[in-house]
């Protein structure tokens, strides 16, 4: 049991061993974040996982007798958040769950059972005693049934996946690592799990824009509990839903016979000559989830791999698969690579990167087997490309 603010308690669970989550490396592990508010009538605001219920039904009965609970609120479907309401209300009989139209339908979807919903509607007011709870709907942030719940006397913010990272602590707020770890945090759980859907996110920050919020509680990870945190990652959010980049270059590839790799290291010296940010990321050595985070703060995206029976290296096959369904609209991208036979395979390379949302900026660079100088000195064209895209 952790104290968030008066009569309002996290009573979650820290998965320490997590370290895959839906494809996303999670070295950190992870936090199923719920919190009970003490009122007149008791409320829980989500659940944790299927295997955290005891560890939160531990935390729940340091603060209230579950049999008091009135309101168990659902602000999102997902099993990591909902997985444990069926056995909390064995142990609750007079409460309901609170939820969107669109909640009560997927819970009923995934449970197959007819709970006691209450079905509140976007901006409706559920009264508990002393509080007001006001409900935000925010779909596709990230699913259509999602929303928040704001407590207005506290002015917390409940937003479930929205502002939350991939941390596992004893630790329960978000500058107690230190701000700076957190938001880096939040930045990749934003790119592997939000980026989709900027616009909606726009939306929400918009819709909440009038709300005064001194915590957000977010259903992974820690609290940001600071009005400067608060507004920090508020800004943070804005900024990555409107796909606004640094000026730099990550070069992402993977190689067979060390030729592609070549062209990736000189094309990385040359750009670091020129004083242009820029990173390497050699897709057997660095996870996709880590990839496509630095692609969300990279203007520029070069994209190098060899030919294998006239595809793509199934590495950077999955690396754009991913990306596709991420979306990183807005950056600009080079290819480049080494062939055997036929350059064909590049094609769909480039069409993947396109489909992913971001824009050729200009012919790609392929070289038959082993590049010599002059193929490398090639690369040393895209400096003024880049520099203009820069300046642009």
């Amino acid at each position: 049991m952790h104290k968030i603010a008066q009569d309002v308690y996290w009573t979650g669970y820290v998965d320490w061993d997590l370290r895959l989550f839906h494809g996303y490396a999670t070295p950190m592990g992870s936090t199923y974040n719920a919190f009970v508010i003490k009122d007149e009538k008791p409320t829980i605001i989500d659940t944790v996982k299927y295997y955290g219920y005891e560890e939160m039904l531990g935390r729940v009965k340091d603060v209230i007798d579950p049999g008091e609970i009135r309101y168990i609120i659902s602000n999102h479907t997902e099993m990591d958040h909902s997985g444990t309401i069926d056995s909390l209300l064995k142990l609750c009989p007079r409460a309901e769950v609170v939820c969107s139209d669109k909640g009560e339908e997927n819970l009923k979807r995934h449970f197959k059972k007819d709970w006691p919903f209450k079905v509140v509607k976007d901006g409706e007011t559920l009264n508990i005693g002393k509080r007001d709870l006001v409900f935000k709907y925010m779909p596709m942030v990230h699913w259509p049934e999602s929303m928040a719940t704001y407590s207005v006397q506290d002015r917390i913010l409940f937003p479930n996946d929205a502002f939350g990272q991939h941390i596992a602590s004893h630790q329960r707020f978000a500058d107690e690592p230190g701000v700076d770890t957190t938001i880096r945090e939040a930045a990749k759980y934003y790119a592997n799990i939000v980026l989709p859907f900027g616009q909606p996110v726009t939306r929400v920050l918009d819709a909440i824009a009038s709300l005064p919020i001194d915590i957000i509680c977010p259903s992974h990870g820690l609290i940001w509990r600071h009005p400067a945190d608060v507004q920090s990652i508020l800004e943070q959010y804005r900024q990555w839903s409107g796909h606004q980049t640094d000026n730099r270059v990550l070069i992402i590839y993977d190689t067979m016979w060390k030729s592609t790799e070549r062209m990736a290291k000189h094309l990385y010296q040359t750009l670091d000559k020129a004083g242009i940010p820029v990173k390497l990321a050699h897709l057997e050595n660095t996870h996709i989830s880590d990839v496509i985070t630095d692609i969300m703060f990279s203007k520029v995206v070069c994209f190098g791999t060899p030919m294998l029976n006239n595809r793509m290296l199934p590495t950077v096959a999955g690396m754009l698969m991913y990306m596709k369904g991420l979306k990183p609209k807005g950056r600009k991208f080079f290819t480049f690579g080494s062939y055997g036979w036929s350059q064909q395979g590049f094609n769909e390379v480039e069409q993947s990167l396109t489909d992913a949302g971001l824009l050729q900026a200009g012919p790609g660079h392929y070289v038959k087997f082993i590049p010599d100088d002059k193929d490398l000195e090639q690369l040393d064209n895209w400096v003024p490309l880049i520099e203009n895209i820069f300046s642009g």
